[in-house]
């Protein structure tokens, strides 16, 4: 292939589903964009990124090898190949189709569709960050937080480990109110902001970067009514005495990134703080679930 007919450079291999998110989120800051896909019912995902330019296989090596370290899997082989030129926003208008989940409404900018009527429609492009409402986790939280919205009324909510920012959006959707939203990645808080703006609750959403509950803009805020943390199994197993310190007696949590064998550990690690599971939702392979600091939500566990 001439260098006229590159177009930028492509990486692929698989991986289990547990681990395709932490190589995602790896693969994120060095690549000009990043996806997974399941490769078939219950089989491995497909982790695929491409680069403008050709990268550097040091950093790229060492960034895969932490990813694999971090998930607790092997680090996978693979080669970066010349990309034939191709059509990506073509390809992306292509694949990313509307997402109804309760009342939300997920579309990207350019849906020229109807909304469903009562909808909270939320707009959002594909982007290096993660989340955008197609994946289970998400979806599952969304469910959650339209249930929610029909029973609670928080005042002060927070998105820990916000990624695309489509949980912040939808919380200050649903009950107009202010909501803090985190995350390590400043793309991700860059994003999130933007998306917020896009979607009109720019004023109600305040997005920052930090390491968890130790993020800068969190201090002196006091404690949340309703924390959303869509990350993974075992960083929410270790924010689970955090999460605790965080929510008000009577709070709610709703966490999810989580595969369905991974429950009774985050739960026993929150249970160990305080938290009590009042109820879940299985997505294929995933699990979100909703746990109460004390005498709150009163919602059977499923």
């Amino acid at each position: 292939m001439s260098p006229e007919e590159t177009a930028g450079w492509t990486l692929e291999f698989e991986t289990s589903a547990g681990a395709a998110p932490v190589f995602l989120d790896a693969l994120a800051s060095l690549a000009a964009g990043a996806s997974s896909f399941e490769a078939g019912p219950g089989g491995p995902w497909r982790i695929a990124a491409w680069f403008t330019d050709m990268p550097d296989h040091g950093a790229l090596s060492a960034a895969v090898a932490l990813a694999a370290a971090a998930a607790g899997t092997a680090a996978p082989d693979f080669v970066v190949r010349p990309a034939k030129a191709r059509d990506w926003l073509a390809e992306n208008r292509a694949s990313f189709q509307p997402v109804r989940v309760g009342r939300f409404f997920v579309h990207p900018s350019f849906f020229e569709g109807n909304r469903p009527a009562g909808a909270l429609a939320i707009v959002l492009d594909a982007a290096t960050a993660f989340g955008s409402g197609a994946h289970g986790t998400t979806r599952g939280c969304l469910s959650v937080l339209d249930g929610l919205a029909r029973c609670l009324k928080p005042r002060q909510m927070l998105d820990m480990g916000c990624g695309s920012g489509i949980l912040a959006i939808a919380m200050a959707k649903a009950w107009r109110r202010p909501v803090l939203a985190v995350d390590i990645d400043e793309v991700a808080v860059r994003v999130t902001r933007a998306n917020a703006r896009a979607n009109g609750v720019g004023r109600l959403v305040t997005a920052g970067e930090g390491a968890g509950f130790a993020a800068p803009l969190l201090r002196r805020r006091g404690r949340f009514d309703l924390i959303v943390a869509n990350i993974l199994a075992r960083p929410l197993q270790r924010m689970a005495p955090a999460l605790a310190h965080n929510l008000v007696p009577g709070g709610t949590a709703v966490l999810s990134g989580l595969l369905t064998h991974q429950e009774a550990a985050v739960i026993a690690a929150c249970r160990a703080h305080g938290l009590r599971i009042a109820h879940r939702i299985r997505i294929e392979t995933w699990s979100t679930l909703v746990l109460a600091r004390g005498c709150g939500l009163r919602t059977a566990a499923s």
